[in-house]
């Protein structure tokens, strides 16, 4: 009878020791501090093919910043260019998976970004997106909502391709300007880009179309038995200008016919723009990567200032000289890239 009751009590203080010790380790593993870091789960849109190194930028600043892919981020970068039923149904996906950012590029997508997430706690960070009249954000210095991100200075840089372009090619009376019919960013450029024009003497003809074919039968239109009816091309801040099926269309026009072009600089083939004027792409990626983190760190992005993008020129000379035109040494100056 002794014995029995001395094994027992022996078997309940093992049992005691085992609990106590699981509660030990239990209670010192979190006090170490030690737990599984959180994990950023980022919806990338690149919705425009000719920018798409912005999530280069994107990604290799968010490096800088100690987010490592794999480890304590991750990506879904969704790629497309200017189609609005893909934007929608990648943003749709975006919104189902509950990511932690979505990161989107041009305006079009970022508009529907914005109207995607409505209602929703996910922040939307935008680069390569003119603001201006969109409805975008609040203010630059208050963006409101869910978003913020790097603007792209539109106007500014279609004033400055206008003004390079009629440097270059000053005996232009009639420059064609085609776009993208309805995009939302054209109407705020034209309405700048006119009075301008008009006190320079020159008359912009508008070609709006909807995709490569149209536009290359509006070129063709312009064609009569004296040559062609203008005298240049200008390309604005939209996305038929640089479009996969549209920019060979007009590659090979203005080849045909010996015309100057320029705005966005796509060197591709023999016959180039002579310049471009754009922001640093990659650069407003990189910039982005500033504003996620603060939104990582629980800054609402209401709240961060929107950040402005930096312009850069290219100029091509050795096409200026086959056209026979003079590029002003001024110009060469303020160039960021000349390519000879």
């Amino acid at each position: 009878m002794f014995k029995t009751k001395c094994s027992q009590s022996s078997q309940l203080g093992l049992l005691l020791a085992f609990i106590v010790t699981f509660l030990m380790v239990i209670l010192l593993s979190g006090c170490t501090g030690e737990s599984k870091p959180k994990v950023y789960r980022v919806g990338v849109l690149s919705g425009l093919s000719f920018v798409a190194s912005i999530t280069d930028g994107f990604k290799e600043g968010m490096t800088e910043l100690g987010y490592v892919e794999g480890e304590n981020i991750v990506y879904d970068v969704q790629q497309t260019d200017f189609d609005m039923e893909a934007y929608r149904s990648v943003l749709q996906q975006f919104v189902a998976d509950k990511v932690d950012l979505i990161v989107v590029y041009p305006t079009e997508a970022t508009i529907e970004a914005k109207m995607a997430t409505e209602g929703t706690d996910i922040p939307v960070l935008f680069a390569f997106a003119l603001i201006e009249d969109m409805g975008i954000v609040d203010s630059i210095r208050e963006p409101g909502g869910n978003i913020t991100g790097v603007r792209y200075p539109g106007v500014d840089v279609a004033l400055k391709r206008f003004e390079i372009l009629h440097e270059l090619v000053p005996d232009a009376t009639r420059i064609l300007v085609p776009y993208q019919r309805g995009y939302p960013i054209v109407q705020p450029q034209l309405e700048s880009l006119r009075p301008i024009a008009e006190a320079a003497g020159v008359t912009l003809v508008e070609a709006p179309a909807d995709n490569g074919t149209e536009l290359g039968s509006i070129l063709q239109e312009y064609v009569t038995a004296d040559g062609v009816s203008f005298d240049a091309v200008l390309a604005l801040v939209e996305p038929l200008s640089v479009a996969v099926d549209a920019y060979p269309v007009m590659v090979s026009f203005m080849a045909e016919h010996q015309l100057p072009f320029g705005g966005a600089y796509v060197p591709e083939g023999d016959y180039r723009p002579l310049f471009g004027v754009n922001v640093d792409v990659w650069n407003s990626g990189y910039q982005s990567a500033t504003l996620a983190d603060k939104i990582f760190q629980g800054i609402d992005p209401g709240t961060i200032p929107v950040a402005s993008a930096e312009t850069y020129l290219e100029i091509d000379y050795k096409m200026a000289e086959m056209l026979g035109l003079t590029v002003p040494e001024e110009l060469l100056a303020l160039a960021d890239e000349v390519y000879r």
